[in-house]
């Protein structure tokens, strides 16, 4: 874990990458020394995330809610 974070850290300085997808090659083993080593260590050197505001991808994103196409749908047939 520590050498794969330095060489994302090194990478990161650089300006040669500013994300990862890290897959584990056996998730039963690897996925934990990611997580509790590596990106553990990413987020001590403020590399990695700690907190992501919102609770879905759209209010991470800051959109805001699209209007229900299902609700215009019932409004439109009412109409008719």
């Amino acid at each position: 874990p520590v050498d794969l974070a330095d060489l994302i850290a090194q990478w990161h300085r650089a300006g040669a990458a500013d994300g990862f997808h890290l897959t584990p090659i056996t998730p039963e083993r690897d996925l934990e020394r990611i997580v509790n080593g590596t990106v553990a260590l990413l987020q001590h050197r403020s590399l990695f995330r700690t907190f992501h505001p919102g609770g879905t991808l759209r209010e991470h994103l800051g959109l805001g809610r699209p209007a229900s196409r299902y609700a215009a749908a019932g409004t439109a047939a009412k109409e008719a």
